[in-house]
């Protein structure tokens, strides 16, 4: 089922036996959800997440049939290293999908990390999104995808425990810290704007964060995805072993 809280948001919680059907499922709905945007608005912007989940799927959407010149690529969050860095969260979509297929190079949008102050960056991809979405400042873009994952720690994109970045709700884009170093990140004000925000997590060692935030009451600044409550959609898709605990509600 589909369950509404007070802002009607629609919140779906699949639980998929494995990560291959977590990755089927999420290739399915990303697709459709691609080909809603374009027929409704002639364009598909989506925001994508790093780390290791994601990979697979973005493999799998390299292989598919689509309007590439109508879809423009962003990311959520970005460390702040160069961007041929192994820990470069462009470097893995880039090598997994972006340059497989022929999406022109003008429809991606990666978060600078060239500067030598991540406040400048930070500023310059918020700049770029309110070009893009034809905004003014203040004004928050609405994206037609957001991806997600979570950490062990409950963070998401890369909103921290007790950080700062928690607190700033008055702009699209902020510096997170991770570990004392620097990284670009999208607000949760941002994220909670779209139209469809998509967790996707896997492994057993999510279950103890997934329990915390999940739970009725809780604390967002320990938990920071309890922070993600968009005005759109709101899926989260678990493997087995992460969601094992949990009840499944889809629609």
């Amino acid at each position: 089922m589909i369950n509404r809280d007070e802002q009607e948001m629609e919140k779906t919680v699949e639980v998929l036996p494995s990560l291959e059907s977590l990755i089927e499922r999420s290739l399915a709905i990303i697709v459709d959800r691609i080909s809603i945007a374009i027929a409704e608005r002639g364009i598909c912007a989506i925001a994508l997440a790093g780390g290791s989940t994601p990979k697979p799927l973005y493999e799998a959407i390299s292989k598919q049939q689509l309007s590439w010149d109508k879809i423009h690529v962003f990311w959520g969050d970005e460390r702040y290293v160069p961007s041929q860095h192994p820990d470069s969260n462009q470097l893995m979509a880039r090598t997994a999908w972006l340059d497989k297929v022929p999406i022109p190079a003008i429809n991606i949008h990666p978060i600078p990390t060239n500067e030598e102050d991540s406040t400048l960056a930070a500023s310059e991809y918020e700049q770029e999104l309110l070009k893009f979405f034809q905004l003014s400042p203040g004004e928050l873009p609405v994206f037609d995808i957001i991806l997600l994952g979570i950490g062990d720690d409950g963070h998401t994109a890369s909103l921290f425990p007790h950080t700062a970045a928690l607190n700033v709700s008055d702009r699209a884009i902020t510096v997170g810290s991770k570990d004392g170093q620097p990284r670009i990140t999208f607000t949760y004000m941002l994220i909670n704007q779209a139209r469809c925000v998509m967790f996707l997590v896997a492994g057993a060692s999510k279950r103890s964060a997934l329990a915390q935030i999940f739970a009725p009451v809780g604390d967002s600044n320990t938990y920071p995805s309890r922070l993600i409550q968009p005005q759109g959609e709101l899926w989260w898709l678990l493997d087995g072993a992460a969601g094992q605990e949990l009840p499944s509600e889809s629609a």
